[in-house]
């Protein structure tokens, strides 16, 4: 029974996260005529507006919010939700279908960030062997991007830009991976991922309000808002449902190789659907990034 449920559970994390490399190689940038700020507003809002139908319990704690689980509500919301999904979504809008596989990959550079910042704010102490994969995967990441070439800023190349967008949606994705440990300590992941969509949601329609950006929403056609409720019940908060759903019956060593199946995914779509593979150095830094990821992490885990 216990073999069934770590299966299970290490199934649902691969399939999470197979849907999450298909939103960013074939979902997302079919999006990219559309406002930034009004795409992440919708991929926030349409799903919230799904979970007043099933979670409208959640509203009770709201009375029972101390100050600081609304500062970690809202540092969780603006990072992981907002600035991360910016971030994400700028890079493959510019990469224009071109890079895409690359902007995946440089995203799983988040672990780096996550347990850096988790040694400045929650206190954790970093041993010798972290600090040296953290080097590896960021070193392999400058590698995966640029080759053996030095970055190109002055011809404006969308693939720099897009690698820096890349790094800053990693960095808030790792920094709202802190704070959301935080908030589990005291709420259910059901409670966390319901305010996470409402307060990301309400921070990008102040955004797209005082931006003058929500006179785009009638240039939103049929299919784009299939898109959209697409990505809303399956790669955006149904993926993250089904993810902590694995993460409950698996240990974090498994989950971090189960979560290899996101860019794994990402190669293999951006390779059927726009027939893109990387040069020989990618391939190289992509394997060894990934290897020193998990190698980040099983030793993070060990140290705990």
């Amino acid at each position: 029974m216990q073999q069934r449920s770590i299966i299970t559970g290490a199934l649902a994390i691969c399939f999470s996260a197979s849907l999450w490399g298909l939103d960013g190689i074939v979902l997302t940038p079919r999006l990219g005529h559309l406002d930034i700020g009004l795409v992440v507003f919708i991929l926030h809002a349409l799903p919230f507006i799904l979970m007043q139908f099933f979670f409208y319990r959640e509203y009770r704690h709201l009375q029972s919010f101390t100050f600081n689980d609304m500062v970690m509500f809202f540092l969780l919301s603006l990072f992981g939700g907002a600035v991360g999904t910016m971030a994400i979504v700028k890079a493959l809008f510019l990469v224009n279908f071109q890079h895409l596989t690359l902007v995946v990959l440089l995203q799983k550079l988040q672990p780096v960030f996550a347990i850096t910042l988790a040694a400045l704010i929650l206190k954790e102490r970093l041993k010798r062997n972290i600090i040296l994969w953290a080097s590896l995967a960021v070193g392999a990441g400058y590698f995966l991007t640029f080759g053996f070439h030095l970055p190109d800023l002055e011809t404006g190349a969308n693939a720099t830009y897009a690698a820096a967008y890349s790094l800053l949606a990693a960095f808030s994705f790792g920094s709202s991976t802190v704070f959301s440990k935080k908030i589990l300590q005291k709420f259910s992941f059901y409670t966390a991922t319901f305010y996470r969509y409402g307060i990301t949601a309400l921070l990008m329609l102040v955004y797209v309000l005082l931006a003058g950006k929500m006179v785009g929403l009638p240039a939103v056609n049929k299919s784009e808002w299939l898109i959209f409720l697409l990505i809303g019940i399956t790669t955006g908060s149904g993926a993250i449902f089904l993810y902590y759903y694995g993460l409950r019956k698996v240990r974090a060593m498994i989950a971090t190789i189960c979560e290899l199946c996101f860019p794994i995914s990402a190669i293999l779509f951006d390779y059927l659907v726009n027939h893109k593979v990387l040069s020989l150095v990618q391939w190289i830094s992509a394997g060894i990034m990934l290897f020193a990821i998990i190698k980040l992490s099983v030793s993070n885990n060990e140290k705990k």
